[in-house]
Protein backbone atom coordinates (compact mmCIF):
# COMPACT_ATOMS: atom_id res chain seq x y z
CA UNK A 1 0.00 0.00 0.00
CA UNK A 2 1.12 3.87 -1.16
CA UNK A 3 -0.48 6.92 -0.01
CA UNK A 4 -0.44 10.13 -1.26
CA UNK A 5 -1.15 13.36 1.25
CA UNK A 6 -2.42 16.71 0.24
CA UNK A 7 -3.30 19.45 2.64
CA UNK A 8 -5.30 22.30 1.84
CA UNK A 9 -6.60 24.55 4.59
CA UNK A 10 -8.47 22.49 7.02
CA UNK A 11 -8.92 19.86 4.57
CA UNK A 12 -6.57 16.41 4.43
CA UNK A 13 -6.87 14.09 1.27
CA UNK A 14 -5.30 11.01 1.29
CA UNK A 15 -5.54 8.79 -2.83
CA UNK A 16 -4.37 4.85 -1.34
CA UNK A 17 -2.89 2.58 -3.85
CA UNK A 18 -3.08 -1.06 -3.00
CA UNK A 19 -4.03 -3.35 -0.36
CA UNK A 20 -4.93 -2.48 2.99
CA UNK A 21 -4.22 -4.68 5.39
CA UNK A 22 -2.18 -6.10 8.62
CA UNK A 23 1.31 -5.63 6.76
CA UNK A 24 0.00 -2.10 5.57
CA UNK A 25 -2.13 -1.04 7.92
CA UNK A 26 -0.32 0.86 10.44
CA UNK A 27 1.50 3.20 8.28
CA UNK A 28 -2.32 4.19 7.72
CA UNK A 29 -3.58 4.19 11.18
CA UNK A 30 0.03 6.78 11.93
CA UNK A 31 -2.47 9.28 9.94
CA UNK A 32 -3.94 10.34 13.12
CA UNK A 33 -1.23 11.99 14.31
CA UNK A 34 -2.16 14.72 11.20
CA UNK A 35 -5.84 15.13 12.15
CA UNK A 36 -4.75 18.50 14.24
CA UNK A 37 -6.66 21.31 12.43
CA UNK A 38 -8.43 19.33 10.21
CA UNK A 39 -12.28 19.32 9.60
CA UNK A 40 -12.34 17.10 6.60
CA UNK A 41 -10.70 13.85 6.53
CA UNK A 42 -11.04 12.56 2.36
CA UNK A 43 -9.99 9.09 1.21
CA UNK A 44 -9.82 8.65 -2.48
CA UNK A 45 -10.27 4.60 -3.48
CA UNK A 46 -9.99 4.36 -6.25
CA UNK A 47 -6.98 2.53 -6.40
CA UNK A 48 -7.78 0.26 -3.29
CA UNK A 49 -7.74 -3.65 -4.67
CA UNK A 50 -8.69 -4.94 -0.85
CA UNK A 51 -8.97 -4.02 2.17
CA UNK A 52 -8.75 -6.18 5.39
CA UNK A 53 -10.73 -6.30 8.92
CA UNK A 54 -7.58 -4.35 10.04
CA UNK A 55 -8.43 -1.60 7.13
CA UNK A 56 -11.60 -1.57 8.62
CA UNK A 57 -11.06 -0.79 12.06
CA UNK A 58 -8.34 1.86 11.30
CA UNK A 59 -11.32 3.36 9.11
CA UNK A 60 -14.05 3.02 12.19
CA UNK A 61 -10.97 4.65 14.29
CA UNK A 62 -11.05 7.78 12.09
CA UNK A 63 -15.12 7.90 12.15
CA UNK A 64 -15.52 8.03 15.45
CA UNK A 65 -12.58 10.48 16.11
CA UNK A 66 -13.93 12.65 13.34
CA UNK A 67 -17.61 11.96 14.05
CA UNK A 68 -16.49 13.22 18.23
CA UNK A 69 -15.34 16.58 16.83
CA UNK A 70 -18.35 17.26 14.40
CA UNK A 71 -15.33 16.75 11.15
CA UNK A 72 -16.47 14.79 7.80
CA UNK A 73 -14.77 12.38 7.09
CA UNK A 74 -15.71 10.54 3.45
CA UNK A 75 -14.71 7.81 1.69
CA UNK A 76 -14.20 8.20 -2.80
CA UNK A 77 -14.76 5.75 -5.43
CA UNK A 78 -14.23 2.50 -4.06
CA UNK A 79 -13.91 -0.40 -6.80
CA UNK A 80 -17.06 -2.91 -6.56
CA UNK A 81 -14.72 -5.61 -4.51
CA UNK A 82 -14.39 -3.05 -1.46
CA UNK A 83 -17.65 -2.04 -1.64
CA UNK A 84 -18.84 -4.99 -1.09
CA UNK A 85 -16.91 -5.69 1.80
CA UNK A 86 -18.17 -2.25 2.77
CA UNK A 87 -21.74 -3.58 2.20
CA UNK A 88 -21.05 -7.28 4.09
CA UNK A 89 -19.90 -5.84 7.06
CA UNK A 90 -22.25 -2.84 7.48
CA UNK A 91 -19.88 -0.11 6.47
CA UNK A 92 -21.38 1.67 4.31
CA UNK A 93 -24.00 2.29 6.98
CA UNK A 94 -21.18 4.13 9.15
CA UNK A 95 -19.17 5.60 6.45
CA UNK A 96 -19.85 8.16 4.21
CA UNK A 97 -19.26 6.53 0.66
CA UNK A 98 -19.49 8.63 -2.78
Amino acid sequence: MEFTKTKQNNRLTVAVTGRIDTETGGELAELSYEFDGIRELIFDFTNVEYISSYGLRILLDFQKHMSSEKKVMKILHPNKTVMQVFEMTGFNKILTIE
